[in-house]
């Protein structure tokens, strides 16, 4: 589970090229796009991770943020599946403004706690990644936070690289202030990958 008692701040990741692999998933397990009905399943996720206080408010974000464009969902939400049939984890591969203009955006990549661990959530951002990649939008930005430290090496090893200066949307970057925060939870292997895959590019 997230550590959320290590301090909040923003971190600005960005993919300027990506090149598609082979994805592996455990036998049995799959990937379908969203259907309607599927704003409950990610609601459930979210919940259990922490990122909402119910159900309920997790779900209505969905709607206001995603329910208009349920044409855009069905290309663009990813759901990754076990051997009931169950939701375990989804991502979205969705936009926002930078300077004006579009950005690709990688939103909300999840899986579910019982499930981590297992390269699952490897897999399901190459998936993700696949969709920008198969529409051409790149630089592909995302969001996040020191104590999602384990997905932010994730991301690194697949292509993106942090931000010093650069954002979208409506962050402020805090690079300086969270790599100060993980200087104190990462070990220095690992802190130094995050400092190899800093850049300066706005």
């Amino acid at each position: 589970m997230l550590d959320r008692q290590i301090p909040y701040f923003n971190m600005i990741l960005k993919c300027s090229t990506y090149q598609p692999e082979k994805i592996h998933l455990p036998e049995n397990f799959s990937f379908r796009y969203f259907q309607p009905g599927d704003e409950k399943n990610w609601a459930r996720l979210e919940y259990e991770i922490g990122d909402f206080a119910s159900p309920d408010e997790a779900e209505e974000y969905f709607k206001e943020t995603y329910g208009k464009e349920q044409e855009e969902l069905s290309e663009r939400c990813v759901f990754l599946i076990n051997e009931q049939g169950d939701v375990i984890g989804s991502g979205i591969a969705w936009r926002d403004k930078r300077k004006g203009k579009s950005a690709a955006s990688l939103h909300w990549l999840v899986v579910d706690p019982a499930y981590q661990g297992r390269k699952l959530g490897k897999a399901l951002c190459r998936k993700v990644m696949e969709i920008f990649w198969k529409k051409g939008e790149f630089p592909v930005y995302l969001h996040t936070q020191p104590w999602s430290w384990k997905a932010v090496l994730l991301y690194l090893r697949l292509g993106f690289r942090l931000q010093k200066e650069d954002t979208f949307a409506d962050y402020e970057n805090q690079y300086q202030a969270a790599m100060e925060t993980l200087k104190n939870v990462l070990n220095e292997e690992q802190y130094r990958e995050l400092l190899a895959h800093s850049e300066d590019g706005r």
